[in-house]
């Protein structure tokens, strides 16, 4: 197995790990489910590249790098969506007057007040990447193989920036919970990452929607003319 491949399985093998350490409402293990996703996002982009210089891409690099892909992006979703409720009554900077770290809703604080992963934005996401697995799919039966877009990349690059925004807040919010930070110091620490988490997502998910149907625009034509022939 060359180095981008064991990457990749790498990925694969620590997910598990980002999809449940958040979940222990303690520092240490939020802080290694987020070290562990940095790492994977940076694999994320590395596998490639090092495939590329090296002319090492093989057909199980290009098995596996998608299934990493996708169970990275369910991996984080599930604590993201579970952890961020806001219904449940979010948090405030002045919330901490005590240490309890029971479970707790940990949305983003933005000068707009709590936002969380609503359910809807979680279908429009992971919907899409069903969509475009079905699409790609059946365009490669056709003969057509779709390669990556540019604005598909950048989606990426934005959805990864989210998904870190909200890895980092779990550990920020469960120091503060520890240390019973209440201060204005705080209060700037925790709009900042809020602020710039909620921009990012809010990008991510245009871009999601863009990209997937800059895809049909471009390649749905296969579908019409393979009709067209039969």
């Amino acid at each position: 197995m060359n180095l981008p491949n064991a990457l990749t399985v790498g990925r694969i093998a620590i997910t598990p790990l980002i999809a449940t350490l958040p979940f222990a409402p303690t520092t240490a293990p939020r802080t290694i489910a987020f070290v562990l996703f940095v790492f994977a996002a940076v694999s994320d982009y590395a596998d490639g590249v090092l495939a590329r210089s090296r002319k090492q891409e093989t057909t199980l690099g290009k098995l596996l790098d998608p299934l990493a892909d996708k169970l990275l992006l369910i991996g984080t979703f599930v604590p993201m969506w579970a952890l961020m409720q806001s219904a449940n009554g979010g948090i405030s900077p002045s919330s901490f007057a005590t240490n309890d770290l029971s479970p707790r809703a940990l949305p983003f604080i933005t000068p707009w007040g709590d936002v969380s992963l609503p359910w809807w934005i979680v279908v429009i996401v992971l919907g899409r990447e069903l969509a475009m697995t079905i699409f790609r799919q059946a365009a490669a039966r056709r003969g057509l193989v779709i390669a990556a877009i540019g604005p598909a990349k950048i989606k990426t690059g934005f959805q990864l920036l989210w998904q870190g925004a909200a890895y980092l807040w779990f550990v920020v919010a469960t120091i503060a919970l520890t240390r019973d930070w209440n201060g204005a110091g705080w209060h700037g620490v925790a709009l900042f990452i809020g602020t710039a988490g909620t921009i990012v997502m809010s990008v991510a998910v245009l871009l999601t929607i863009y990209s997937l149907w800059l895809y049909v625009s471009r390649y749905g034509r296969v579908f019409v003319q393979s009709r067209a022939r039969s």
